[in-house]
């Protein structure tokens, strides 16, 4: 996780400190790429706080710590985990144009649960940075995920995954709410693996390429399967 520990945004269900975040730290990037040198890493996934102090969101320590790696660990793949950049295509562009092997961003629940999951966040402005994505780099696989639990019904993620799907997004994620401390969201409901499957399959016949669903299931699960599973498919295609 880069840019801090300090969240400007209150999600009810992260446990990650929130207020004001201090300044960037622009030697972050270098200590990254070194540290998945040491660890000989093949593929790292590189996610953040929110910095919505910040015009770019944090895209531009995003590139530079993509760049890094590569710098220092030859051939290792780059899955970025996103916030939302408050929706912006420029922010976005420094990203993309740093061209991460996937462009991750979770959705994280339904429509009508964001003012409770995802204060600040907005569902369609989520949706719309995936389609962006995909627009400026139609190669690179884009991901999102769900946490499920937390008082949706099975017809509003089944809407969201088509949602999902219809923006392009490639990689499905979908994993058991837990709740981190009694101050954050309650679990309203545990789901079963059977309700999981389902998912799954519905999602595969929607066209994703490539599916994880189950309770231990978070965004980084199977992340270097997925991802090769994701840009065999585009080849295909292609």
């Amino acid at each position: 996780m880069i840019l801090g520990n300090v969240c400007t945004r209150r999600c009810g269900f992260c446990a990650v400190q929130k207020g004001a975040p201090l300044a960037v730290d622009y030697d972050e990037p270098r200590r990254v790429g070194e540290a998945c040198a040491v660890l000989g890493l093949r593929y790292a996934v590189v996610t953040s706080v929110n910095r919505d102090d910040r015009k770019d969101g944090g895209a531009e320590l995003f590139a530079l710590t993509i760049q890094a790696i590569r710098n220092h660990v030859s051939g290792c793949k780059v899955e970025v985990l996103i916030p939302d950049f408050q929706g912006s295509h420029a922010a976005m562009d420094i990203v993309m144009n740093a061209h991460p092997d996937v462009l991750n961003h979770n959705t994280e629940t339904v429509p009508r649960l964001y003012r409770q999951v995802r204060l600040g966040a907005r569902y369609e402005r989520s949706l719309d940075i995936l389609r962006y994505a995909k627009q400026v780099r139609p190669h690179v696989p884009t991901k999102s995920g769900l946490m499920l639990g937390l008082g949706e019904t099975e017809l509003e993620v089944l809407s969201v995954i088509r949602d999902l799907r219809d923006h392009g997004v490639n990689i499905l994620t979908l994993g058991q709410y837990l709740r981190p401390s009694a101050k954050h969201l309650p679990i309203l409901r545990y789901i079963s693996q059977e309700e999981f499957d389902t998912y799954k399959r519905a999602g595969i016949a929607m066209g994703f390429a490539h599916v994880e669903a189950g309770p231990l299931v978070r965004s980084s699960y199977h992340a270097d399967s997925s991802q090769e599973a994701a840009s065999s498919l585009h080849a295909c295609r292609h």
